[in-house]
C-alpha cells in the first residue's frame, strides 16, 4: 500500500498552492509562474490520490462489516456485494497513483530542439542523418507538433553534415529524449556496385528548450564574434558581417549561427541553442551525480553510447537499451512506426523507476 501520509502531504500541498494562487501571498510574476505549474502538475495527482483512498477506505469498511458478529444482515449482505468490487478496482488505482508519484522529469513537458549530425561513414553517414531529419519530421506532424529548422549545413551529395530543429509541443521532450545517442545504419548504398553492406552513423541530441526564468545567464560570461558568413547557408550573406558566434566562457560552449541575412536574427537563434546547451549540460551533472548507479539504463541520454541500429538488408531495427527488435524498418524510418518505440522505451522507463520506488 502507498503510504497514507505521503498522498495527505501532497493534498496539503495543493491546498497551499491554492491559496497562494488565489491571493493568499504576494507574488512577483516569476514565483506565480512557477506555483501555477506545480498547481497544475499536482491537480491530476491529487484527484487520482482521492479516488484511491476513498476507494481504500470503502474497502476497509466493508470488510469491518463482514466481521463484526453484531452487524445488521441487510448491511453484510451488502457488503458482500460491494468489497469484490472495490477490491478489483484497487489494484489498477494503485498502481496509477504509483507511477504520478514517480520522480518526474522536470523538463518533461517541454519542447525540445534536436541536433543531428553525421557521423563516421562519409557521404552516406551524411544521407543517413537526413533520413533521421525526415524521420522525425514526420513523427512529429503525427504528434500535431510544430517542427522548424534552427540552422542546418549540408552536405555535397545530399544530407546534412548537421542540422538543429526546434520541435514546439506539449510533452516533446518526454518523448524524444529517448532519441539522444548514437544511431547506426546498415545497407548497400546505390554508389555500391559488389552490393557491399556499408555501416556508417549519426548522433541525436535532444535538448529541453528552456525558458528564460529556466536559467540566467551572466554576460560578462559571454564571448560574441560577428563575422563575415560563408560556405553552404551563408552564400547569400557574404557579403556583409552577419555571422554570428557565442562562448560561453565557464563551460567553454560554443555555438555559432550564419543561417539568416540579419546578423540580429542570427544572433537570437544562437542565444536560444547556447541556453538550451548549457541548461543540458548543467542537468547532465545533476542527473549524474544522482543517479550514477543508473548509467547506461532508458532515459539517460548518453549520446557516447550506441542506442539503435537500423539494418535495411534485413528491414530490422534494434534497440539496444531494452533489447528491442523489431522486422518494420519502413514504417518505422518513415516516422509512422516511431511511436511503437518509444511507447517501449517509457514503458521500461517505468517499470526501472517502479522497482526503485518499491524497495
Amino acid at each position: 500500500m502507498i503510504p497514507r501520509e505521503r498522498l495527505l502531504q501532497l493534498m496539503t500541498r495543493h491546498e497551499e498552492l491554492e491559496h497562494m494562487m488565489s491571493g493568499g501571498e504576494a507574488l512577483s510574476s516569476d514565483e506565480f509562474v512557477k506555483i501555477s505549474r506545480e498547481y497544475a502538475e499536482l491537480t491530476p495527482i491529487v484527484k487520482t490520490a482521492q479516488d484511491y483512498l476513498k476507494i481504500f477506505d470503502d474497502a476497509e469498511e466493508m470488510q469491518e462489516i463482514l466481521e463484526d458478529t453484531a452487524a445488521d444482515a441487510e448491511m453484510k449482505e451488502l457488503a458482500e456485494m460491494e468489497l469484490p468490487e472495490l477490491k478489483k478496482a484497487l489494484p489498477a488505482l494503485e498502481h496509477q497513483v504509483q507511477l504520478m508519484l514517480l520522480p518526474k522529469d522536470v523538463d518533461a513537458d517541454k519542447s525540445a530542439m534536436l541536433e543531428i549530425r553525421a557521423g563516421t561513414g562519409g557521404d552516406e553517414a551524411a544521407l543517413f542523418a537526413g533520413d533521421l531529419y525526415r524521420m522525425y519530421q514526420k513523427y512529429a506532424q503525427l504528434q500535431g507538433w510544430r517542427y522548424e529548422v534552427v540552422s542546418m549545413s549540408e552536405s555535397d551529395a545530399g544530407g546534412f553534415k548537421e542540422v538543429i530543429v526546434s520541435v514546439a509541443g506539449k510533452g516533446v521532450f518526454a518523448k524524444m529524449k529517448f532519441e539522444s545517442g548514437g544511431h547506426r545504419v546498415q545497407r548497400v548504398p546505390d554508389t555500391e556496385t559488389q552490393g557491399r553492406i556499408h555501416t556508417s552513423a549519426a548522433t541525436v541530441a535532444v535538448l529541453p528548450e528552456v525558458e528564460e526564468i529556466d536559467i540566467k545567464l551572466d554576460p560578462k560570461d559571454l564571448r560574441i564574434d560577428i563575422f563575415r558568413a560563408s560556405g553552404p547557408g551563408g552564400q547569400s550573406v557574404n557579403t556583409t558581417d552577419s555571422a554570428v558566434r557565442i562562448v560561453h566562457i565557464p563551460t567553454g560552449i560554443t555555438v555559432q549561427q550564419q543561417d539568416e541575412k540579419s546578423q540580429l536574427k542570427n544572433k537570437t537563434k544562437a542565444m536560444k541553442v547556447l541556453m538550451n546547451r548549457i541548461y543540458a549540460h548543467e542537468k547532465a551533472i545533476i542527473d549524474e551525480e544522482r543517479s550514477a548507479d543508473r548509467k547506461g539504463q532508458v532515459g539517460t541520454g548518453d549520446r557516447s553510447g550506441r542506442i539503435r541500429t537500423y539494418n535495411f538488408p534485413q528491414g530490422r531495427m534494434t534497440d539496444h537499451r531494452i533489447n528491442l527488435t523489431l522486422y518494420k524498418l519502413d514504417q518505422i524510418i518513415a516516422g509512422e512506426g516511431l511511436e511503437e518505440v518509444i511507447t517501449a522505451l517509457i514503458t521500461q522507463e517505468q517499470a526501472d523507476l517502479l522497482a526503485e520506488f518499491n524497495m
